[in-house]
């Protein structure tokens, strides 16, 4: 989602904090499942799993309505907030996952806002790289499977080291990831590789 002519949607700590609030509740409500998430000066980009058709559409629809409202209140004017509906594309899970909870996290960092992505409150990187808790996230399984070590203490059991996703931020995305990840999110074509491309496109086909 990003705001309308790309102006400023959120300019003071109590905006961040009410957008997470709306995503929060929305979410929840609407069963979304939430993996990786940033907030912008004039947008925000989402990582999630719906779990029915409508859970997407209605949290995004629920968020732009309850936040629109509370800003166009708090700055007395009026008129649209967004730009148009929100954007969305299927991601290939296998390949580009991970990729996506990167190009998330990294956001504020390739704005020029931050030089590191723990330097930037207002995105999940604090729970998914260093482990703060955030009740909104819900760790992807291959999200989890990357960070799971199984141990023995009196039995079987799991413990989590997220220093194999901390490396993941020792390396830049790729310009070709990137130029994918973009593409794909505005055109609505999938993220992902050639044949995970060419299912999506039958599928839309049928």
């Amino acid at each position: 989602m990003r705001g309308h002519n790309r102006d400023p949607i959120l300019a003071r700590v109590e905006d961040f904090r009410f957008l997470y609030r709306c995503l929060y509740d929305a979410a929840e409500k609407h069963d979304l499942s939430v993996h990786a998430w940033v907030f912008m000066h004039n947008h925000l980009h989402l990582l999630v799993t719906p779990s029915t058709e409508d859970s997407l559409p209605r949290t995004m629809q629920s968020i732009g309505r309850r936040y629109a409202q509370y800003f166009n209140r708090c700055y007395h004017r009026s008129g649209a907030l967004w730009e148009g509906r929100y954007k969305s594309s299927l991601v290939d899970t296998e390949h580009y996952l991970l990729c996506c909870y990167r190009y998330i996290e990294l956001n504020p960092v390739r704005a020029g806002l931050v030089r590191a992505a723990e330097d930037y409150t207002y995105s999940s990187y604090h729970t998914n790289a260093l482990g703060k808790e955030d009740k909104l996230i819900t760790p992807h399984p291959v999200f989890h499977d990357l960070i799971a070590v199984n141990i023995m203490v009196n039995g079987s059991g799991t413990e989590f080291d997220r220093k194999a996703y901390l490396n993941l931020f020792t390396e830049v995305l790729s310009r070709k990831d990137l130029v994918t990840i973009r593409r794909g999110t505005e055109k609505g074509l999938g993220i992902g590789q050639a044949n995970f491309l060419l299912r999506i496109a039958g599928l839309s086909s049928r």
